[in-house]
C-alpha cells in the first residue's frame, strides 16, 4: 500500500492539471527539462589474509533525470530511471564479486525518483521516490546509484538562507536494491525479495518490516557560519537528536581558521526491532538503544587547499544495544555518515563505542581541476580493538569541450582491529576507479 503512494500522487496532480488551461498544461513539457550522468566505476577489494579471496566489480551505469515545468502556480513532475551492467565482467563466484557495487546481479534497473511537486515563494511539498540530502538520511552516492526514498517532504524557508523540513519515509530503495522495501541497512540483503548488498545485515530474515522515519530539522547560514540541527524518529529502531555547526574565520589572508562542532545522542521506545530480536551489533545484543556521540574539527584553509584535524567520541553504554552503538538505519556499513572522522570504507558507525581521529589535507592545482587529498584516520574502540586508515583521493575535472567529465581515483588501507573488523583481522585495501561525464 505505502509503496503506490507516489503513484497516487502523480495521479492527483494529473487531475489538478486536467483542471489548468491547455497553455499551462504545455508548460509541463515545453519547460521541463532533461539531465543525467555517465558512470564507469572499477572497484577493487583486496585482501590480506589468503582465506578471504579478492573481490572486484566493474560498471557502467545511466542516471536519466526529468523535470517537467510548472503549471498552477508552482506545479510539477520529476524522475529517475537508473540502470547498470557489469558488461560480461562479473566474476565467476559472488565470493569473488564486490556486491556493494550495484549488487550480485549483471544488470540493475530501477526508477530512483517519481515525484510531484509544488514549490511557491517560501514553500515547497514533494512527494513520491525521491533523494532526500538530510545528515543521517541521504542518497549515500558512492556507488553507481544513489539511494532513494517513498516520502513526503515539506520545507519552509521563512528568510533567506534559513530552511525548516518535514519528512515521512515509508519505504526505500537501496543503492543495489531493483525498487522499494519496507527495509533497512541492519536487514538481510535478500528480506522480502530485495536485493540489498554493502548492508549490515544482522537482523534475522523474520524480522518485521521497517516502518520509515519521521524527521524534522533546520539548516542555517549566515556569512561564514553554517548551522543545522535535525531530529529522527526511524520508527522502531531509535530517536535521534543530532546538531552540527561550523564557523570560518576570514582573516584577508591565505589562512583562514575554522572550527566546527557536532553531538547526537539516540535512545529508543517500546517494540524495538534490534531489542526484541536480540540482535548483535558489534557483537552484542542489549535491552534498550542508547547512544551519545560529540565531535570537533578545527583547520585552516592555505592557499588552494585546507588541513584540519577532528576529533569523535562515542561513549559505551552498557546493556545497550552494541554497547552504546550508533544507531544508523540508512548509513551502517555504507560509510557515508557525518561523524568527521568517518573514513572510505568505515567509522564508528561500524567500529562501535571508542573514540577517533582524523588528519586530512587537501589541494587544489590548475584552477581546481585536479583536487590531491591525503587523510590518516586513527579508531580506539571497546569491541573492535584499535585499527587506523590510510587514505589517497586524486580528482580530475575537465573543462573545455570535456566539461563535465571527471576521472576520480580513491585508494584506502585499513589495518588493525579485532573480531574480524577486517577478514581475518589482517590488512584490507580498497580501491575504487570512478570516471563520470555529467550532461
Amino acid at each position: 500500500m505505502r509503496c503506490k503512494l507516489a503513484v497516487a500522487w502523480a495521479m492527483a496532480g494529473c487531475a489538478a492539471c486536467a483542471h489548468a488551461d491547455s497553455g499551462s498544461f504545455n508548460d509541463l513539457f515545453t519547460n521541463g527539462h532533461v539531465d543525467g550522468e555517465l558512470r564507469l566505476y572499477n572497484f577493487n577489494r583486496m585482501y590480506d589474509t589468503p582465506n578471504t579471496p579478492d573481490a572486484s566489480a566493474l560498471s557502467l551505469a545511466a542516471l536519466i533525470n526529468g523535470h517537467t515545468g510548472t503549471v498552477l502556480g508552482g506545479l510539477s513532475f520529476g524522475g529517475s530511471f537508473v540502470t547498470a551492467n557489469m558488461l560480461g565482467t562479473k566474476p565467476d563466484t559472488i565470493a569473488k564479486t564486490d556486491t556493494s557495487l550495484m549488487g550480485p546481479n549483471s544488470s540493475l534497473g530501477a526508477w530512483s525518483q517519481a515525484y510531484l511537486q509544488y514549490q511557491r515563494d517560501w514553500f515547497l511539498f514533494r512527494g513520491g521516490y525521491q533523494y532526500l540530502d538530510t545528515p543521517w538520511m541521504g542518497g549515500n552516492d558512492s556507488r553507481v546509484i544513489p539511494s532513494s526514498y517513498n516520502a513526503a517532504l515539506v520545507g519552509f524557508t521563512p528568510l533567506k538562507d534559513w530552511n525548516i523540513y518535514a519528512i515521512r519515509t515509508f519505504s526505500w530503495k537501496s543503492r543495489t536494491s531493483q525498487g522499494m522495501y519496507n527495509d533497512n541497512l541492519y536487514y538481510p540483503s535478500t528480506y522480502q525479495g530485495d536485493s540489498m548488498y554493502g548492508n549490515n545485515g544482522s537482523l534475522p530474515k523474520t524480522a518485521p518490516e521497517a516502518n520509515g522515519t519521521w524527521a524534522a530539522g533546520t539548516t542555517y547560514k549566515q556569512g561564514d557560519l553554517k548551522a543545522e540541527a535535525w531530529y529522527y524518529n526511524f520508527l522502531h529502531f531509535a530517536r535521534m537528536g543530532y546538531v552540527n555547526g561550523s564557523y570560518t574565520f576570514k582573516t584577508g589572508t591565505p589562512f583562514d581558521p575554522y572550527v566546527a562542532a557536532q553531538w547526537l545522542n539516540e535512545d529508543s521506545g517500546s517494540n524495538n526491532i534490534l531489542v526484541d530480536t536480540h540482535t548483535k551489533l558489534v557483537g552484542v545484543a542489549g535491552d534498550r538503544v542508547k547512544a551519545e556521540a560529540w565531535g570537533a574539527r578545527i583547520g585552516t584553509t592555505i592557499y588552494d587547499g585546507s588541513i584540519d584535524v577532528a576529533y569523535n567520541r562515542l561513549s559505551g553504554e552498557s546493556g545497550a544495544v552494541g554497547d552504546g552503538a550508533l544507531i544508523s538505519p540508512y548509513t551502517a556499513n555504507y560509510g557515508t555518515d557525518p561523524l568527521f572522522t568517518t573514513s572510505m570504507i568505515r567509522g564508528l558507525v561500524e567500529i562501535g563505542p571508542g573514540h577517533a581521529w582524523k588528519g586530512r589535507a587537501i589541494y587544489n592545482f590548475f584552477d581546481k581541476k585536479l583536487q590531491l587529498v591525503a587523510a590518516y584516520a586513527k579508531y580506539t574502540s571497546l569491541e573492535r580493538g584499535d585499527s587506523h586508515d590510510m587514505y589517497f583521493d586524486i580528482i580530475y575535472n575537465f573543462d573545455g569541450a570535456l566539461k563535465g567529465l571527471q576521472l576520480r581515483d580513491r585508494w584506502e588501507k585499513s589495518a588493525g582491529g579485532i573480531a574480524n573488523l577486517n577478514p581475518g583481522n589482517e590488512s584490507f585495501t580498497y580501491n575504487r576507479l570512478m570516471i563520470s561525464y555529467k550532461f
